[in-house]
């Protein structure tokens, strides 16, 4: 199995999203800022697009890495139930049923067309990815997309991911790693460092001590070490937006 409860073991900030929806071609999207050159199109996590915390976090990119972001809804109004994962009652979710409606192989061609979207209007285009949305980001870099539909990539303990979407990836790569990861396990985190740095292209990745599997969206003041974890993972991701999809 490719992920786990742990991808849902989910804390709800405090705060008001300040975007608004709309759409991304056939996609409800919620859009956040103003740049007409730069954007980022975020692959959300098991939770979906409605969540708070991914829509707090696309404000967070938007204003301070100065990009639109489009978080699009990509379970197609479906979403996993909120009030059961919130108290850690995973034995009423059907995870597996979820995955085999959402697989990578029934979402990755509305992926690449929400990109393709964006790679019409904007100059630059980054993808960000959590949990779920790791495959989905790294296969938006594959070197076989050409011309490329993203400049770079940016994803957090990443699920559903293979050697085979490591080793094709073409674009600027960062990965934002918890040390305590029973998805991407030890042997894909070596497999990203021994292949990534020979692949010719800009590579950043950071390990986050003393935390688990979903912390970067997560971040509960009730887990140590979380909210920081939290806080650095998005600084890094803005930062790494930052150098890719401006100028100057």
């Amino acid at each position: 199995m490719s992920v786990s409860t742990c991808c849902l073991k989910s804390f709800r900030w405090e705060g008001t999203p300040v975007g608004q929806v709309g759409k991304l071609g056939a996609h409800d999207a919620y859009i956040t800022g103003n740049n007409t050159d730069a954007a980022v199109l975020i692959v959300h996590d098991l939770l979906g697009w409605a969540f708070p915390n991914v829509r707090l976090l696309a404000d967070h990119y938007a204003q301070e890495a100065n990009v639109t972001v489009y978080v699009p809804d990509f379970f197609h109004g479906q979403s996993l139930p909120i009030e059961p994962i919130l108290n850690r009652r995973y034995h009423e979710i059907d995870i597996d049923g979820f995955l085999e409606v959402h697989s990578r192989q029934n979402r990755e061609e509305e992926i690449f067309v929400c990109a393709r979207s964006l790679r019409e209007k904007y100059k630059k285009v980054g993808a960000v990815g959590f949990c779920y949305g790791g495959w989905a980001v790294f296969r938006l870099g594959a070197k076989e997309n050409q011309p490329p539909l993203v400049d770079c990539i940016t994803t957090g303990h990443p699920s559903m991911l293979t050697k085979e979407d490591i080793a094709g990836v073409a674009v600027p790569t960062q990965v934002l790693a918890p040390e305590l990861d029973p998805i991407y396990v030890p042997e894909l985190k070596s497999y990203t460092f021994e292949t990534l740095p020979k692949a010719g292209i800009p590579f950043d990745y950071q390990h986050f001590p003393g935390v688990e599997h979903a912390c970067l969206v997560r971040g509960s003041p009730d887990i140590p070490g979380e909210q920081a974890a939290l806080v650095r993972g998005k600084d890094a991701a803005v930062n790494w937006l930052k150098l890719f999809l401006h100028e100057n």
